[in-house]
């Protein structure tokens, strides 16, 4: 317990810039508009990347405008975990959203309720409830900071960030978000999610027509070349071409309001592709993304090997629009008068994967990918089941056992050793273990010196069992309030505080004296003092993450 006490101690002590810094009105002037379009569980399997099985014309036109990332990788092979790296710029090692699912926190503001019995217990054997997680007090989501600073920040609609969005963090967070409904003369940051790639669609348009030939589609050696694998990539890279026309319908509308030229967009995956030995592996196939960013009139363009992290996701944001970089964020900026760090590593991590819980580390430059296995004795294969329902799942997994399988398609289903090693360059598929061969051993070295560094310098959450986390995070298993804000009136100006420490406020002018709380409301982030503007009273709620919202309070004005 003293061990955990003081692991989570650190956690709480990161150092932040508290302040929402002030900018001049010539840099509020030069903010420009993003654009994120963000598709779901799909590998760099697009033409800018030399698979040209899929048509995707929309994405190959914005290719040729943009600047494209050969090694970018997310943070953890599926998409809970890894948005919460994004939505922070911090590692869920750090946070303490490792595992994944944490809650039914995934679209818009969550449903915000959690279940205390669910069949899902830790590694231990132990039951585990679902929650929100309480990350430390000084993160936040960093829309936050955007909103701050004049931007007006909307999410279409996908959250799935490991705790229910605070209120603060977005202008609109619904189905109907879009940059269209911002204030006259606003810059927005605006995010659309598209779900049409996502691994469940493999089995639920298996109606829709296949635009892909089965026959003319490439298996990676770790799959069984039969019809029923070839179906499912066929499905696979017709999903794909289905996205490509959403991706071109976002363009449209960009260049249909005279955008197109002044907006940076930003496009790719929130991890490696769906298949079987994709999504949830901690090996390229899971980790590596397709992402490529038009610039203002795509000054920047072609390509680049630079290694990005989704955790360099947000300070990359901040850099953009001017904004400090909080001290907390453990990415860097790639773009923007803040990019000043070239990463030589990436740092990814692997544990509860719904009803399956491991824990895996991974460190990856240029070239090799170092694996840190913490139980060797559990199989690679995670038996899942959502991931069953792949409709070439049986079939696979029935090779398996009457042993028709080829050793390379065995690998997946081996034991593991303490530590892996791969040539990504040259075993592009992750199949060949390099680190007992002794030729790599100075290689091997390099990666375990830099990986104990980096646990070092960021705590990390996966140690603790799972239960008492949360224990920590809800005591006695209950989720902690938010106290009600206090509003008071101070030389003429409105100002409103919050005794729980970390805690974002939002607030609504209105002449409504019975106004009931509403998330979808136009909920305004609290920075500084404000004016009435004539309103005859003022509501306000507080939130900090993963704590219940707080009661919301009217002050007549």
């Amino acid at each position: 317990m003293k061990k955990l006490a003081t692991l989570i101690a650190i956690v709480l002590m990161i150092s932040c810039k508290s302040k929402y810094s002030v900018l001049s009105k010539q840099e509020l002037k030069s903010q420009p508009n993003i654009l994120w379009i963000v598709t779901e569980d799909i590998s760099p399997t697009l033409s800018m990347y030399g698979d040209s099985t899929a048509k995707t014309p929309n994405l190959d036109a914005l290719a040729k405008e943009s600047l494209i990332y050969d090694n970018a990788f997310t943070t953890v092979g599926v998409c809970a975990p890894s948005r919460s790296s994004i939505i922070t710029g911090v590692h869920p090692t750090t946070l303490g959203t490792i595992h994944m699912r944490t809650g039914k926190d995934v679209f818009s503001w969550g449903k915000r309720k959690y279940e205390k019995k669910i069949p899902i217990k830790d590694i231990n054997g132990k039951a585990i409830i679902q929650y929100s997680a309480v990350i430390p007090d000084n993160i936040k989501c960093f829309p936050e900071y955007l909103r701050a600073h004049g931007y007006y920040c909307t999410n279409n609609q996908k959250t799935d960030y490991q705790f229910a969005a605070p209120v603060t963090a977005w202008d609109e967070n619904n189905g109907k978000a879009h940059w269209r409904h911002r204030p006259k003369g606003k810059p927005f940051f605006a995010v659309f999610n598209i779900g049409t790639t996502h691994e469940s669609r493999l089995w639920r348009n298996e109606n829709l027509p296949l635009t892909i030939n089965p026959k003319d589609v490439s298996v990676p050696p770790y799959l069984p070349d039969n019809d029923a694998t070839r179906e499912t990539i066929a499905r696979n890279y017709s999903n794909i071409e289905l996205m490509d026309k959403e991706v071109g319908e976002f363009i449209r509308q960009l260049k249909a309001d005279g955008l197109y030229d002044n907006t940076i967009i930003f496009f790719y995956s929130d991890h490696g592709g769906p298949l079987p030995r994709q999504k949830r592996e901690i090996l390229d196939s899971g980790l590596k993304v397709p992402f490529m960013v038009k610039d203002i009139h795509s000054k920047n363009k072609g390509r680049t090997n630079r290694l990005i992290s989704f955790v360099d996701l947000a300070p990359t944001l901040l850099s953009l629009a001017g904004i400090d970089i909080p001290g907390y964020m453990e990415g860097y900026a790639f773009m923007g008068n803040q990019d000043k760090v070239k990463r030589k590593y990436i740092y990814a991590s692997s544990d509860r994967f719904d009803e399956y819980t491991d824990r895996i580390r991974a460190v990856r430059n240029n070239r090799f990918l170092y694996l840190k296995n913490y139980f060797p004795q559990l199989p690679k294969y995670k038996d899942i089941k959502y991931r069953k329902k792949i409709p070439m799942m049986p079939i696979f997994l029935n090779l398996k056992e009457t042993g028709k399988l080829n050793t390379t398609q065995n690998i997946w289903f081996g034991t593991k050793t303490d530590e892996e090693l791969y040539d990504c360059v040259n075993d592009p598929y992750n199949l060949h273990n390099l680190a007992y061969n002794p030729k790599y051993k100075n290689i091997l070295d390099e990666f375990r010196v830099e990986y104990k560094k980096n646990k070092q310098k960021h705590p990390d959450l996966g140690q603790i069992p799972e239960p008492r986390m949360i224990e920590t995070m809800w005591p006695h298993y209950n989720q902690p309030m938010t106290l009600k804000p206090e509003i008071a009136k101070v030389n003429g100006r409105i100002s409103i505080r919050c005794k729980t420490k970390g805690a974002s406020i939002a607030y609504i002018l209105s002449d409504d004296p019975d106004k009931t709380f509403d998330y979808n409301d136009s909920w305004q982030l609290y920075s500084k003092p404000v004016k009435s503007d004539g309103k005859k009273y003022i509501y306000a709620v507080a939130e900090r993450i993963g704590f219940k919202t707080s009661e919301m309070i009217r002050y007549k004005l």
